[in-house]
């Protein structure tokens, strides 16, 4: 599968787009195409609030200063507030190709600048003493960054949809090794709306001419000719997959030979499922030097990560109350058995606790598990038991599995301390058994009602997906990161898809 999609990829034609701009322009016409509708979110959202706060008719609406000396129309205002904001918004480099389409950090910027513009008006207010309506500046703000977010949430959906289809991307060709060229290459093969087509490599002596092995990546000369490789490949942007098959010096001459603006250099550390958040780059002595923050499982972001549990808990379980009901009893009246299904799982640390579902499977479904565990399951898990037509399942179980709503439940082990609302699956014990070293790093934290393995494909994904997704949590979790797993979660659900 991977090897495939490395070679769709390597066979994609260059990126335009629908109105069939080149390569060397496309990152400008989507950026030119984001500062008009940040224009127009912005012009709507602040003339709205102005508008709703003092009326149509407000040429006569004012702000004033406290000596009474000096007066501005709001509409003046208004007017200079919108041209601060899309200045910070392009200080700020929200338009950036290197933060257009994935991650957060194209999220965060808007909000970040929105906040900095916030206190330099609360500040210029204060200063040159004018009385700004506190409910003019109070309702704009909010309301333009949620207006701003969603418009590029909008139009990150379109841009994933291009590149998926081989558009939009920038054109790459990788420089090192034969290894650490093809890991890298199956990696943006995987991730097809990353933005990056792999179009060639170039690799050490004895090896420039064929195919990348196990792809069918073009390998389109050595190390010495890469301005010519990438002439000849029609890439824009080189990726050095290994560095130490380059000498300092030739990297540095390769930075002189790119075209500015139209060429670009990237170099792809060795670290793999490290998110951005750990890492820092800092200049020494003329090198540029990555740091790696080791992650932390203790002190202040820990009671953090508590409270945000028991307040997310509670809530839901107070605002979820009178569904909760319905659902017991709804189970309560469609067979024997009891409501509640408890099932030891092992929690932080590797200690077990009893995880809490709505029973969505007949009363004695444990014991014909070893039965049905010699018929043929899912033959991609190899440590999880899963079948997609259980015929322990109940049929009100199934409607509650095809949703989630089985879970529910897991919001009183969350409020006991036994689990989070985001983290790792929680494991049974005789799959813990089977682990491998390194998937023990799960009970660094607390398992979670949902997770990255729940909104990533659930019991559609491998087992090694699986404890790849877990583990890549547990070393970069974060608050924000959290939040938008539960985001995440809502529409896994709706979609339904991996839930069995």
């Amino acid at each position: 599968m991977q090897r495939e999609a490395t070679e769709t990829q390597a066979a994609q034609a260059g990126p335009v787009l629908p109105g069939g701009d080149s390569v060397e322009n496309w990152r400008a016409t989507v950026a030119a195409r984001l500062v008009v509708t940040d224009l127009l979110v912005l012009i709507w959202v602040v003339f709205g609030v102005q508008i709703a706060r003092f009326g149509t008719v407000s040429l006569d609406a004012i702000v004033s200063d406290r000596r009474g000396e000096s007066s501005v129309s709001y509409w003046v205002v208004s007017v200079a507030l919108i041209a601060a904001w899309m200045l910070v918004l392009t200080v700020f480099e929200t338009r950036s190709m290197r933060e257009l389409g994935s991650g957060s950090k194209e999220y965060s910027l808007i909000i970040e600048g929105a906040l900095r513009l916030f206190g330099l008006v609360a500040i210029a207010a204060f200063v040159l003493r004018f009385d700004v309506a506190r409910g003019y500046i109070l309702v704009a703000f909010p309301l333009g960054v949620l207006a701003l977010l969603l418009s590029r949430y909008i139009w990150r959906q379109w841009l994933v949809a291009e590149r998926q289809r081989g558009r939009l991307c920038s054109r790459v060709l990788l420089v090192g090794n034969a290894e650490s060229a093809l890991f890298v290459a199956t990696e943006l093969a995987r991730k097809s709306g990353s933005g990056f087509i792999v179009v060639g490599a170039c690799l050490p002596q004895g090896h420039e001419t064929g195919e990348l092995p196990g792809s069918r990546v073009p390998v389109v000369g050595g190390l010495d000719g890469i301005p010519e490789s990438m002439a000849a490949s029609g890439a824009d942007t080189v990726m050095i997959t290994s560095s130490g098959d380059l000498a300092p010096s030739r990297l540095r001459e390769l930075t002189w030979a790119l075209e500015p603006g139209r060429q670009h250099l990237i170099v792809a550390p060795g670290l793999v499922d490290i998110g951005g958040p750990r890492l820092r780059t800092r200049p020494v002595a003329g090198l540029p030097l990555m740091h790696v923050e080791i992650p932390r499982y203790e002190g202040a972001s820990r009671n953090a990560k508590r409270a945000f549990d028991l307040v997310g808990a509670a809530v839901l379980i107070l605002g979820l109350s009178p569904f909760l009901a319905v659902i017991a009893a709804a189970i309560r009246f469609s067979g024997p058995g009891p409501v509640i299904f408890r099932q030891e799982r092992v929690g932080m640390n590797g200690v077990p606790f009893p995880m809490l579902k709505f029973r969505s499977m007949v009363a004695d479904a444990e014991l014909l598990l070893p039965e049905l565990r010699r018929e043929p399951g899912d033959q991609a898990n190899r440590v999880l038991f899963k079948l997609k037509n259980d015929p322990r399942v109940t049929r009100l179980g199934g409607v509650l599995r095809r949703f989630s709503l089985d879970e529910l439940p897991q919001l009183v082990n969350v409020l006991a301390g036994h689990m989070s609302l985001v983290g790792p699956r929680p494991p049974l014990a005789d799959e813990v058994s089977e682990y491998e070293r390194d998937a023990h790093r799960r009970f660094m934290v607390k398992p979670g009602v949902t997770g990255l393995w729940q909104v990533s494909g659930r019991s559609n994904l491998s087992w090694d997906e699986s404890v790849r997704l877990d583990l890549y949590y547990v070393e970069n979790w974060s608050m924000m990161g959290d939040v938008v797993i539960l985001w995440r979660t809502a529409k896994a659900v709706v979609a339904r898809d991996g839930a069995y």
